[in-house]
C-alpha cells in the first residue's frame, strides 16, 4: 500500500469513538499541562502509565501522546499572557510574545502560535508518515552491532545535548545504564545487585523510578514557592491577526516548520533547542532586528511552529528504531514495552493499526487542540488561579496510587519516594535526569545487544568498527562529545592563559 491508502487506515482505526475519546482527554489534559506552570508532559505521563494497564495500546499511546504534543502546543498562553513559559520550549515566546500583550496584542499573538503550531503538527504528521517506512526498512537491515552503535549514539546525545555539563550528564546515563542491570541475568539466572531485595529480583521498576525522578522531584522543587502566583485577566481580544501579521509570519513559520521537523528526528535536540534555533534563525535573516524583543510576531511564529514539529516528529526514531530520542520519548516507550510491543521497525509490520492509527491520530489532535486553545482561552487562563496548595497534594496521592497499582507493592512506592528525593537532589545540583530515565529504558536493549555482539564475533570488539554502519554511528557519537567538550576546554585554556 502507499501513502494515502496507510493513512486512509490510520484514520479508519484513530476514528473509532473510543480512539477519539481518548485522543480529546489526551490533547484536553496536554492543554492543561502546557498551561499551569511547573506542570510538564514528562511528569504527568509518568504519573499515567500505570493506567497504561488496564487500556488498550493504541488508545493508551493515542492519550500519552496527545498529552505530549498538546502540552507543547499549549505552554505559548502563559509566555504570552504571564511572561511564565507552560513549557521550557515556549521560553522563547517569552522573547516577543510577552511583549505583543502588553502593546495589547495578546489576542494576535495567540492565534498566531496556535495557527503555527496546526500547521506544524500537519507537516509534521505528513513527515511521519513519509520518512518513518523509510527509516523502518533501513533498519530491518541492522543487526547486533548496529543496534549497539545507535543505542550508544541515542545516550551520548541526548545526554551531552540536554545539559550544560558533559560530566554530570554522562554521569547520569551511565547511571541508568547501572541500574538496568539490577535483577536476574537471563543468560546465567544470577542475581546482580538486588542486595538482599526480592522485589529487586526483577529489575528497578520503571514506573517507579520514572514517577521519583520527574513527578515527585517536581512536587518537591515547587514546594518553596507553592503560593507565588500573580492574578491575571482572562479577557482577550482581538484574537483575528491583521494582514500585516499574517504578512510577516507566514515565511518564519515555513521556515520554522521545516527547522523543527529535521531537528526533531534527531536524538537530543527536540522542541527546545528547535525553538531557539527558530528564533536565532528569524533574527539573523530579518531586515528589523531590533524589532525582536519588541513585540516581532516572526519571533512567535518561526520558533512554535519549530516546537510544535519537532515535538512530533521526535516519535520517528522511537517507533521505528526503538530508540527514544528524550525522556517523554523514553516514557513513551516504556508505555510501548508494558503492552508487550517491541518498538523498532517490525511495529510497522507486526503492529500497523498502531503505528498508523497513532499517526492519523496527531492529526486529528491537531484539530482539537486548535478548538481548544482559541475559543477556550479565557477558561485555561482561569486554571492558573487554582493554588498550588491545592494541586500537589492531590497529584502527590495519584503518583503513589498509580505506582502501588502496577505491582500491588509498597515497595515500589518507596523506592518511587526515594528517585524523588534523589531527583529533587539532582535537580538542585544542575544534574538533569532524562539521561538517567533513558539509560534505564535502552540499558538491558543496549547489553542484549552487546552481548549477541560479542558472541558472534567470538569476543572480538573490532566488529563495532568493521562494520560501516555500527563505525559511522559511533563516529557520529564521538564527533558530538568533541563538539561539545571543544568550546569548554577553549575557554579553559584562555582564561588560564
Amino acid at each position: 500500500m502507499g501513502i494515502i491508502e496507510h493513512l486512509s487506515f490510520g484514520f479508519s482505526v484513530a476514528m473509532s469513538p473510543m480512539n477519539l475519546l481518548y485522543c480529546l482527554a489526551g490533547a484536553t489534559l496536554g492543554t492543561v499541562v502546557g498551561i499551569i506552570p511547573g506542570l510538564s508532559p514528562v511528569t504527568v505521563i509518568a504519573m499515567l502509565l500505570p493506567i497504561t494497564f488496564k487500556i488498550p495500546a493504541l488508545s493508551s499511546l493515542i492519550m500519552l501522546s496527545g498529552i505530549y504534543y498538546g502540552a507543547h502546543h499549549a505552554g505559548a498562553t502563559t509566555a504570552i499572557m504571564l511572561n511564565m513559559p507552560g513549557e521550557p520550549s515556549s521560553v522563547v515566546i517569552c522573547f516577543d510574545g510577552h511583549p505583543m500583550a502588553r502593546l495589547g496584542r495578546a489576542g494576535a499573538a495567540l492565534c498566531t502560535s496556535a495557527i503555527s503550531s496546526f500547521f506544524a503538527g500537519c507537516v509534521a504528521v505528513i513527515v511521519i508518515a513519509l520518512f518513518s517506512p523509510v527509516l523502518a526498512q533501513a533498519a530491518l537491515s541492522f543487526q547486533a552491532p548496529e543496534y549497539t552503535a545507535t543505542i550508544v549514539l541515542a545516550l551520548v546525545a541526548v545526554s551531552v545535548l540536554s545539559s550544560r555539563s558533559l560530566l554530570t550528564t554522562i554521569a547520569m546515563a551511565v547511571l541508568g545504564l547501572l541500574l538496568g542491570t539490577v535483577g536476574t541475568d537471563v543468560n546465567s539466572g544470577a542475581m546482580r545487585f538486588t542486595f538482599g531485595f526480592l522485589r529487586l529480583s526483577e529489575g528497578v521498576e520503571f514506573v517507579a523510578v520514572a514517577v521519583g525522578m520527574f513527578a515527585f522531584a517536581e512536587i518537591i522543587s515547587h514546594l518553596k514557592d507553592a503560593d507565588q502566583r500573580r492574578a491575571v485577566s482572562a479577557k482577550v481580544e482581538g484574537l483575528i491577526p491583521t494582514k500585516a501579521d499574517m504578512k510577516a509570519s507566514w515565511k518564519p513559520i515555513l521556515r520554522g516548520t521545516a527547522l523543527g521537523s529535521l531537528l526533531g528526528i534527531l536524538p537530543g535536540t527536540g522542541p527546545l533547542l528547535s525553538s531557539f534555533a527558530s528564533y536565532a534563525l528569524e533574527k539573523r535573516i530579518s531586515k528589523h532586528p531590533e524589532q525582536f524583543g519588541e513585540g516581532a510576531i516572526e519571533g512567535v511564529a518561526g520558533p512554535e511552529a519549530a516546537n510544535n514539529a519537532a515535538a512530533l516528529t521526535h516519535f520517528i526514531p522511537m517507533l521505528t528504531l526503538g530508540v527514544p530520542a528524550g525522556a517523554t520519548m523514553a516514557l513513551m516507550l516504556g508505555a510501548m514495552l508494558i503492552q508487550g510491543i517491541a518498538p523498532g521497525p517490525q511495529v510497522l509490520t507486526q503492529h500497523p493499526d498502531l503505528f498508523w492509527g497513532l499517526v492519523a491520530s496527531m492529526w486529528i489532535g491537531n484539530m482539537m487542540l486548535l478548538v481548544l486553545n482559541l475559543p477556550l482561552i479565557g477558561i485555561w487562563i482561569r486554571l492558573l488561579n487554582i493554588p498550588y496548595r491545592l494541586l500537589y497534594p492531590t497529584i502527590l496521592v495519584f503518583c503513589c496510587v498509580g505506582v502501588y497499582s502496577v505491582a500491588n507493592s509498597a515497595f515500589d512506592v518507596l523506592l518511587a519516594a526515594a528517585f524523588g528525593g534523589f531527583g529533587y537532589i539532582m535537580r538542585r545540583l544542575d544534574c538533569n535526569g532524562a539521561p538517567l530515565v533513558l539509560g534505564l529504558v535502552l540499558g538491558p536493549v543496549l547489553e542484549e545487544n552487546l552481548r549477541r555482539s560479542l558472541l558472534l564475533s567470538r569476543g572480538d570488539l573490532t566488529v563495532f568498527v568493521t562494520r560501516p554502519i555500527s563505525l559511522v554511528l559511533l563516529l557520529l557519537a564521538v564527533g558530538v562529545v568533541v563538539s561539545f567538550s571543544l568550546p569548554a576546554l577553549r575557554k579553559a585554556t584562555e582564561s588560564r592563559g
